[in-house]
């Protein structure tokens, strides 16, 4: 987006945000080794808040790695006079949550959740609000260190925005950390329907930058089977748990080179529910979250992790090399948060025998009738089963050997090597030998394993050898 007339702007405006840069640095260094006292040091820091210097406008490429929104779009923006201008438009969308399933939600600019906003600390934003919903809102910057008077809580920092009418939010970006926007105005019947977005505050010399950097808003919704809108009033029995308001299969993988090195940001806009998102195959360390971005010194003592907690209202960013090819699956760990449209009012089958009562109902009262979940849940989608209009009850979706039995917070990233485009390279290719198959008698009679009888202990066999 560097064109002739912001190129001018930018070069205009470099000396005195290296000015100013260079004194923020100098006096985040003298708080770090002063014995200046408590309230000298939050002097300090409020009244480098208050300052409303900013520097040249930083650029994608140029001063950070743009954001990968899976599913979704970052929000454009121009620069104007030195100032980075966005426009968001609030109002109700038809979304596709995957295919066969789509609902009227709430969201920005004809999407669900609503686009990324990218900037850059030290950069001057301002924000367009459009209401096009039937209902006033407004727009909080969560977790963004902002001028009271923009913080968009209704009725306590600005009036609501009603319906047809077009706020201004500005403020200077002061922190570089992962951070959220969303309706604070109504908000357990708007963020419900769907208002929110992820807001990335890239800083202005990164420590290092990711070759692969993806936003992923985790959320849930109440949406009954058959209907096609979402129920915000839900307080507890959540039935579509939703990255980036998508649910697997419906969800674009991440896909990256072997070597690259990945930031994924996690902000979790749930409801209710804490997610503890588990990545396989890879280890990985908590590098950020809504209050900024860590130290290099913090990040060099954080302990590698497999599975990150990201509570309500928080945000995570992790980092690792993509060191491991394969398609690894990342989800939440909260069993019932990898299936679509499951309730708790089904009765427990698991160990029923129906003998013929599925032939008697089928030929009395439903023809194509078959007795379910005596043996779990998998089978529901696995057997392509007719599901009702609109829904997707316990569907996940189709892989490589076999059917993937989980939906919702579910996505795979896929590591590839020689790859000449981050598109989709379709499922992985293993080696000879690298995937795990069905044993054979010859394997089960070296090794020793009785399936047919009970196999040995370990501890009896070794008292056999001894004896």
């Amino acid at each position: 987006m560097i064109t002739r007339r912001n190129f001018l702007t930018r070069a205009g405006a470099v000396a005195g945000g290296a000015a100013f840069l260079t004194k923020v640095v100098a006096a985040d260094a003298d708080e770090a080794n002063s014995s200046a006292s408590p309230a000298d040091l939050a002097k300090r820091s409020h009244d480098r808040r208050r300052d409303d210097r900013a520097f040249p406008p930083g650029e994608p490429g140029v001063d950070y790695t743009p954001v990968i929104t899976p599913n979704g779009v970052t929000l454009p923006w121009r620069i104007v006079d030195g100032v980075k201008v966005y426009h968001l438009i609030a109002e109700e969308v038809e979304h596709e949550f995957a295919p066969g399933l789509k609902a009227f939600c709430w969201g920005y600019n004809g999407r669900v959740h609503g686009p990324t906003i990218e900037a850059v600390e030290g950069d001057r934003v301002r924000i367009y609000v459009t209401n096009k919903l039937p209902a006033s809102t407004t727009v909080h910057w969560h977790g963004v260190l902002l001028p009271n008077g923009m913080d968009g809580v209704g009725g306590l920092n600005q009036r609501a925005i009603k319906p047809g009418e077009t706020f201004r939010y500005e403020f200077t970006l002061r922190q570089h950390s992962t951070n959220m926007y969303h309706s604070h105005h109504d908000e357990m019947t708007q963020m419900g329907m769907g208002l929110m977005g992820m807001f990335i505050v890239h800083p202005r010399k990164a420590r290092v930058r990711p070759d692969r950097d993806f936003a992923i808003v985790l959320s849930e919704w109440r949406l009954d089977v058959g209907t096609k809108r979402p129920n915000p009033n839900e307080m507890t029995d959540f039935n579509l748990l939703t990255m980036n308001a998508r649910i697997f299969p419906g969800t674009d993988p991440m896909v990256v080179k072997l070597g690259d090195r990945v930031r994924i940001r996690l902000g979790n806009l749930s409801a209710m529910d804490h997610h503890p998102i588990h990545l396989h195959g890879h280890e990985f360390k908590v590098v950020g979250s809504e209050a900024g971005d860590s130290s290099e010194e913090a990040i060099r003592y954080e302990r590698l992790e497999g599975s990150v907690l990201v509570p309500v209202g928080q945000t995570r960013a992790i980092e690792f090399i993509a060191d491991n090819p394969g398609d690894w699956a990342m989800h939440c760990h909260m069993t019932h948060h990898v299936m679509n449209q499951m309730g708790h009012q089904f009765p427990n089958m698991i160990g029923v025998n129906p003998g013929n009562s599925g032939e008697q109902i089928r030929r009395t009262l439903l023809p194509g009738y078959m007795s379910m979940g005596t043996v779990g849940m998998a089978d529901m989608g696995e057997m392509g089963m007719q599901v009702p209009p609109n829904s997707l009850p316990m569907v996940g979706g189709h892989g490589p050997f076999d059917y993937i039995t989980m939906g919702g917070m579910f996505n795979i990233l896929k590591v590839r090597e020689g790859l000449t485009s981050y598109e989709d390279p379709g499922w992985y290719k293993h080696p000879p030998g690298a995937v795990a198959s069905l044993a054979s008698r010859e394997d089960l009679a070296r090794d020793g394993i009785e399936v047919d009888g009970a196999m040995p202990r370990p501890e009896t066999e070794s008292h056999h050898h001894h004896s």
